[in-house]
């Protein structure tokens, strides 16, 4: 018989992996985790990726991530955000994904940052809305334009090809 492994929250583990670093990694990831919170208290823990902090809320936030030589926040859709403070300095290039490298030593702007979650937060809610939006449309019998029925479906052909 299989023996049950007790359920651990992501909160619990990202608790372990603060106390695991035991270094400016560990320090930096306690100080984001309680900007994030500040920024949103409604925000959702995670642990994915066999070990990845995650804060989610209405879709992924951002990541909080430890490297040997840096702390590497990524923001899902961070190249859609606006950066006024020049906090990413990571990841530039891509179309989706923006980060913040922090290396040991560097002072986090928390104020600059609790902005950037909370747009980021924003950001996911209009993006889901919009995505209900769209559902509610197509499962709406009459066309938006004119109020039409909107046309059957047709049924695929019942003769298989031989």
């Amino acid at each position: 018989m299989k023996q049950l492994l007790p359920v651990v929250s992501a909160s619990a583990r990202i608790d372990d992996k603060i106390k695991e670093l035991a270094d400016w990694r560990g320090k930096t990831l306690a100080k984001v985790r309680e900007i994030v919170h500040q920024a949103d208290p409604q925000i959702l823990e995670e642990w994915k990726w066999r070990g990845t902090p995650v804060w989610s809320h209405g879709g992924i936030v951002c990541t909080g991530e430890a490297y040997k030589n840096i702390f590497k926040m990524t923001f899902a859709k961070g190249a859609a955000l606006k950066d006024p403070s020049g906090l990413f300095n990571s990841s530039l290039d891509g179309n989706t994904r923006r980060a913040i490298d922090v290396h040991e030593g560097d002072k986090l702007d928390a104020e600059a940052l609790k902005n950037l979650i909370c747009a980021a937060v924003a950001l996911n809610l209009k993006s889901a809305t919009r995505g209900h939006s769209r559902l509610r449309t197509t499962e709406n019998p009459t066309r938006a334009s004119g109020g039409a029925p909107a046309p059957k479906p047709r049924r695929s052909s019942s003769k298989r090809p031989g």
